[in-house]
């Protein structure tokens, strides 16, 4: 469920802001936006943040992994030392790579021209012979004009060399200059060298400095701290003489709160959130559904405050989906496998390992009651008892059961079908209650949406798997659904219905998109037949062609057919569960709920770390 919020405001004398700050920090419990108002302390915080982030990076990728060093604690004083000396190692050594990649540079235009001494060609510039050197192809050294004198040099493979003394080229002719370096090759190839050797000696030296990687991260930590802070702090209102601060907190902790702003002498107001307000949203997940907190962490969905809480119904369906779309209680047990290593390896089972399980676990049944082990009906041969487990109507090896391809797949296209039936009412039920719960009447609409999905059902099976229907019956619930759609879907608390019903029949061919939309989402979830099935497919192939490598030494090419054939085959499965069974939560059910997933994590503005 979603947990109801307060708004909070809370006010005290302006000299005690940083003071009523940090008991509000310590407390944990008020949500607060950041008004995006920056300060100049802010701006100090990040560049120190950034600083400690270059110096960080740099330990972790000159660390050995394979040899991790002893970590040293230092106090704060120290640590402000070691900042400054690898910060002042990072700028030398920033400014020497700088110079290095310079002088490879100049060293490569260099090369051609040969070792000399730049010097002596100042020399002469200091006794008044002035001399240009450029590059040029032959046709532009054959067509230069006969009054400029110029002396010609060894070629640069097919370029031309020429010396020319007093004044430079005019600019219309097509040549390349070249410019005196301040440094001759073999003095700048020296340089070179000697740089990459200071370079090697300053990562060395950087080397030494991962033994404070820890000290780092907690520094890092501590600013990321204060930077919130300052941002909390600049989020404030008010004046010389009051100011004050607004956010949100969660119903369960206003009591709590309460105390605390007695205590600290406070003033402060607790109201509803307005329809104008855009509280954060914190669930409360139903025991054994926190599960699927991983997925919304990975996909980064978060509901709005006022939709509805479809945690629950979102597991059981993705985990629904899952085994669908792996298909192979084989590939299921591999997942198991996952799981109990992750667990042992933890030593604990987080919420990611359990789901782990749960979607394994779904994965097996399904795939026992499809026969489907590896793709393999050998397996199912082999071993009589499995067969036991299947339900043939539903079977991936029709011949084996007594019953045609052509039943089965009409069975499990039926089941997909029942399926996003199944989902897309359970979203008209739920809309339902949630308005009902408003006493709004809109929820007629949803009424009708729910007749429609029911009605369209039964076309779908005729179009698709041949079972006749009523048409008749099925189109006048069609039509009855449209009707009141039409007519309540644009009320609701406040409007009169006249014009609720004029705004309604005003969207009416919107009204009749949205139920062929309709018709077209039951349709979607024949995908979990489609890629169930390719999955098998691919997996009978890969083993067909490893079947006939499996004698003599060719049976080492067999099995790696089989590895890598099973592996390619499970990756791909992975990839259709996140393009597939999560945009059918997502899209089809969560479009009829009507959610947008706008909604804002509740993040209290806390302590993380001890500032010292």
């Amino acid at each position: 469920m979603i947990v109801p919020m307060k708004k909070v405001s809370v006010i005290v004398q302006t000299h005690k802001k940083r003071s009523m700050l940090r008991t509000l920090r310590n407390a944990g419990v008020l949500h607060v936006f950041d008004s995006g108002k920056k300060s100049e302390t802010e701006e100090n915080l990040k560049k120190n943040y950034e600083s400690l982030s270059l110096v960080r990076n740099t330990f972790l990728e000159l660390q050995n992994k394979k040899h991790p060093v002893t970590q040293k604690a230092v106090s704060d004083e120290l640590f402000e030392e070691i900042q400054e000396r690898h910060l002042s190692l990072l700028e030398t050594r920033k400014r020497l790579l700088e110079e290095i990649s310079k002088d490879a540079s100049q060293i490569e235009t260099l090369r051609p021209w040969g070792d000399f001494n730049p010097k002596d060609i100042a020399f002469l510039e200091a006794n008044g012979v002035v001399v240009y050197f450029y590059t040029m192809g032959k046709k532009d050294l054959a067509s230069l004009p006969k009054e400029i004198k110029y002396i010609l040099l060894d070629p640069m493979g097919s370029l031309q060399v020429i010396a020319v003394p007093k004044e430079p080229l005019p600019s219309q002719i097509s040549a390349t200059r070249f410019f005196i370096p301040e440094s001759g090759l073999s003095q700048l190839v020296n340089k070179n060298k000697q740089d990459r050797e200071k370079v090697k000696e300053i990562e060395g030296a950087l080397s030494e400095g991962v033994q404070y990687l820890e000290a780092y991260e907690l520094h890092l930590k501590r600013s990321e701290q204060s930077i919130r802070f300052e941002q909390i702090a600049n989020s404030t209102d008010g004046g010389e003489e009051l100011t004050w601060i607004t956010g949100y907190i969660p119903v369960t902790s206003v009591d709590d709160f309460s105390k605390l702003a007695s205590k600290q002498g406070w003033g402060y107001q607790l109201d509803d959130p307005t329809e104008e307000d855009d509280p954060p949203t914190l669930i409360k997940y139903p025991k054994g559904f926190g599960i699927v907190k991983p997925i919304f962490d990975i996909l980064g969905t978060v509901p709005g405050y006022r939709e509805n809480d479809i945690s629950m119904w979102f597991l059981l369906f993705f985990t629904l989906f899952f085994a669908m779309i792996i298909g192979d209680a084989g590939y299921g047990l591999i997942f198991l496998s996952a799981a109990v290593g992750l667990h042992i390896k933890g030593k604990k089972a987080t919420n990611a390992v359990l789901l782990l399980y749960v979607l394994s676990i779904a994965t097996v049944v399904w795939g026992a009651l499809t026969g489907t082990w590896f793709g393999s009906e050998k397996i199912l041969v082999a071993l009589p008892f499995l067969q036991k487990l299947v339900i043939p109507s539903i079977t991936n090896f029709p011949e084996l059961f007594g019953v045609t391809t052509l039943s089965t797949q009409n069975h499990v296209m039926k089941f997909c079908f029942m399926i996003g039936t199944v989902q897309l009412s359970l979203a008209c039920i739920l809309n339902v209650v949630h308005k009902a719960a408003k006493k709004d009447i809109s929820l007629v609409s949803d009424i009708g949406w729910l007749i429609d999905v029911l009605a369209l059902y039964f076309i779908v099976l005729q179009l698709v798997v041949g079972e006749s229907a009523n048409l008749s019956v099925v189109g006048s619930l069609v039509g009855v659904g449209f009707l009141l759609v039409c007519v309540f879907g644009a009320q609701g608390p406040g409007i009169p219905f006249l014009k609720g019903l004029a705004s309604g029949l005003g969207g009416f061919f919107t009204t009749f998109l949205n139920t062929i939309s309709c018709f077209s989402n039951i349709m979607s979830y024949i995908r979990l037949f489609a890629v169930g099935m390719a999955s098998v497919a691919i997996a009978q192939s890969f083993n067909s062609m490893a079947g006939g490598m499996m004698t003599g030494f060719a049976a080492f090419a067999g099995i790696a057919v089989l590895i890598i054939g099973h592996s390619l085959n499970l990756v791909m499965g992975i990839l259709s569960v996140v393009v597939h069974g999560v945009r059918l939560n997502l899209l089809e059910f969560s479009g009829q709920l009507g959610m947008e997933w706008t909604g804002i994590s509740y993040e209290p503005f806390s302590q993380t770390v001890s500032e010292n």
